[in-house]
């Protein structure tokens, strides 16, 4: 029997490369956009829905479960970058990002449980970042949002063993998408007293995503993951130095790690 997936943030980047990848599998795939009229050539259907509207979602869960009879891949892809000096940063964004990388996840994860537990049976992948790992100068809001995110999934996969439902998190690094032309950026202020790094880390930002992976390789990775029977808690997906960089962090002094950092971003 193929199995039925929901992908949230599907219209673009990672969200769309994994649609089209599990599409081509013979995976049965429901993607997800806040404006899925726009994106009419895509070969897997598109539900509308936004992770931060709970009615969109229950609409979407209800129209997959009433058409295919159950759920039982759920990936949470749906996300918000943001950069920017904490102490410049409007509070009203920080809570944005969070709103759609933390709890957006959870209201989609609170409104497909019940049908998992049903089944008993299922599988959430949620889409963290190698960024959480640590607190990234510039970027400190997404990273926590992320590492809030992977607590999140660690513990609701302890919570949901007792119903057959693995949850998991697979966290990747760099990869060559659009998220920057979505990404808050805190703008770059004449008078800011981090002008000068700010300006050097958002040039740094891009052009490591420029240079990052292609989506395909997040997506069969994930096509892998669900394929596995006994599947870790956590994937990091990126380059090697990406992957291994939380051991380093967790084997050297902490002021030693802390200059690697300031070195790699210049400041």
């Amino acid at each position: 029997m193929n199995k039925v997936v929901l992908i949230t943030g599907a219209s673009s980047g990672i969200g769309k490369a994994i649609g089209e990848y599990l599409q081509n599998q013979n995976f049965i795939v429901y993607g997800t956009s806040r404006n899925p009229e726009k994106y009419k050539n895509s070969i897997f259907t598109l539900l509308q829905l936004d992770v931060n509207d709970i009615e969109t979602i229950k609409s979407s869960v209800s129209t997959i479960i009433e058409k295919e009879g159950r759920l039982d891949v759920v990936i949470n892809n749906a996300g918000k970058g943001i950069t920017g000096p904490l102490e410049e940063t409007p509070i009203v964004e920080m809570k944005k990002t969070f709103d759609t990388n933390f709890f957006g996840v959870m209201q989609v994860c609170n409104a497909i449980l019940p049908q998992m537990r049903k089944q008993k049976n299922g599988l959430i992948i949620n889409i963290s970042s190698i960024a959480g790992d640590m607190g990234l100068p510039y970027r400190g809001i997404y990273s926590a949002s992320k590492a809030a995110l992977s607590i999140y999934t660690e513990t609701l996969r302890l919570e949901t063993k007792q119903f057959d439902v693995d949850v998991i998190d697979v966290a990747p690094g760099d990869f060559v998408t659009n998220i920057a032309a979505g990404r808050f950026h805190t703008p770059l202020f004449d008078n800011s007293a981090y002008k000068k790094h700010y300006g050097k880390v958002l040039e740094q930002i891009d052009d490591e995503v420029d240079g990052g992976l292609q989506p395909i390789v997040m997506a069969k990775a994930i096509a892998k993951i669900i394929n596995k029977s006994n599947a870790k808690p956590k994937y990091r997906i990126g380059t090697f130095l990406q992957r291994i960089a939380y051991k380093i962090k967790f084997f050297l002094p902490s002021k030693v790690f802390e200059k690697i950092l300031m070195k790699q971003y210049e400041i």
